[in-house]
């Protein structure tokens, strides 16, 4: 067992489904899969060493409720189908943090899903998977 997929997760319908695919595919190719749930955080705030600390707790906090409510379930049941999974949660940009940990965990492929928001923040901006696209080095896989 060679391969890593690595998929992202946010606890959304899209995330389910991209799971699922990750999953199947996981199983035909007998490769590793990891989840990664992460959390927004800019570390462009300016803040004094109180509100940091704060800032610090409310971080940890966020990573317990992320792995307790989205990771650990998921991770219970892709391994009780047999499919050999990790997880990880971390802060940062989405995009920029799901390829640092692609690359940690030396993936061969990330698979993500589609929400299909089209606001105009998206519009202008792009959107996590399309950033994630563009910055990739490795196959970028987007589910529907």
């Amino acid at each position: 067992m060679s391969d890593t997929i690595l998929v992202g997760i946010d606890g959304s319908e899209a995330s389910r489904r991209a799971v699922e695919y990750a999953s199947t595919y996981t199983k035909m190719v007998n490769a590793r899969l990891v989840l990664a749930y992460i959390i927004e955080w800019s570390p462009y705030a300016f803040q004094t060493a109180e509100e940091n600390e704060k800032r610090h707790m409310r971080r940890e906090e966020e990573i317990q409720t992320a792995q307790e409510r989205v990771l650990d379930p998921m991770l219970k049941s892709l391994a009780s189908e047999g499919v050999v999974v990790e997880g990880v949660v971390r802060h940062g940009q989405v995009a920029d943090a799901l390829l640092y940990i692609a690359k940690k965990q030396s993936a061969n492929l990330i698979i993500v899903g589609r929400i299909g928001q089209k606001n105009i923040k998206t519009v202008i901006f792009g959107s996590v998977v399309s950033k994630l696209i563009q910055l990739s080095h490795l196959p970028v896989t987007v589910v529907p």
